[in-house]
């Protein structure tokens, strides 16, 4: 398994000294933004890790490698490239041996990150139930991955264009935790709020880097959603932005984009008819939990650290 998988020198230095590491993902760099927002906001992010006292690395496929960690360079390979491949559990194999450059999603980024023994990643928000899954069975492979691999993901709930209800049904279904920081409903990506209230919430730290610490070291196995909802200076107003998701999915069905194909499709819809407006809260809602990941990755390394000593 180690020959897939490569440290950068910083994640490697930060692997030696015992310091808080955090994972990224790449698929928001090559499908997620528009070039060259997307390298300058995986600049940025991983900058703010670095400020609130954790170690950045950002996961991608290059050469047959799992990278744990990405120069500048490699940063900037991803937002001009136009063949990066998307890729989720079922095609990570597949990009491996033939070498392709692949972007993680959120299961894959998890999948990746939980062989390098990192256990903190940061995102913008989850994949999750489709509208209209029930006929579809559209749903993506974040929700299964986070039923079975350790790793506790940092976002803004879950993405907007989603059918919000059956994303925690299905997360109850498999035992996964949702945890509101500094919220008692889940976030729905580019607003604060929404209807659906969470059984878990707190102002604390600590108390999620501990509730993770319990949850591992009892053997619960599976990964646990940190809802963080996008500042309020940034958020958008719910009603306009859900007229313009639902235009977004109306063109999807019109153009019969399914699959994979959707969420980047609706995201790049959703900017275009909201003249960037949805583009610029993304990037927002990302640099913060990009600052409340780091903290809890933080937190979270002082206690298993403390457990070890």
């Amino acid at each position: 398994m180690k020959k897939y998988i490569e440290l950068s020198q910083e994640v490697q230095q930060a692997k030696e000294e015992g310091k808080a590491i955090v994972a990224l993902e790449s698929t928001i760099i090559s499908h997620g933004m528009p070039y060259p927002q997307n390298v300058k906001m995986a600049r940025e992010v991983e900058q703010i890790v670095r400020d609130n006292g954790a170690v950045p690395a950002t996961i991608a496929i290059i050469d047959g490698k799992i990278k744990i960690g990405l120069t500048d360079d490699e940063l900037e390979l991803f937002g001009k490239s136009s063949d990066v491949a998307k890729v989720s559990r079922r095609d990570l194999a597949q990009i491996i041996a033939t070498k392709k450059l692949g972007a993680t999603t959120v299961a894959t980024t998890m999948i990746c990150a939980d062989l390098a023994d990192i256990k903190i990643f940061v995102t913008g928000g989850i994949g999750g139930v489709h509208k209209g899954a029930e006929t579809t069975m559209d749903i993506s492979a974040d929700l299964e991955e986070l039923a079975q691999t350790d790793v506790a993901v940092i976002c803004a709930g879950a993405k907007s264009i989603l059918d919000l209800s059956l994303t925690l049904e299905y997360l109850e279904t498999k035992g996964v935790p949702v945890i509101g920081y500094e919220t008692e409903c889940l976030p729905a990506f580019y607003t604060r709020n929404s209807e659906y209230q969470l059984n878990f919430s707190t102002d604390s730290i600590d108390v999620i880097a501990e509730t993770l610490k319990a949850k591992w070291e009892l053997n619960l196995t599976g990964g646990a959603v940190i809802a963080n909802p996008i500042p309020e200076e940034f958020a958008m107003d719910e009603e306009y932005i859900n007229g313009i998701i639902n235009q977004a999915i109306k063109q999807a069905e019109e153009n019969h984009i399914i699959g994979k194909d959707s969420t980047p499709f609706l995201l790049g819809k959703i900017k275009e008819l909201t003249g960037g407006k949805s583009l610029d809260a993304n990037i927002e809602l990302v640099k913060h939990n990009a600052k409340v990941g780091a903290e809890i990755a933080v937190s979270f390394n002082n206690k298993t650290t403390l457990v070890l000593n």
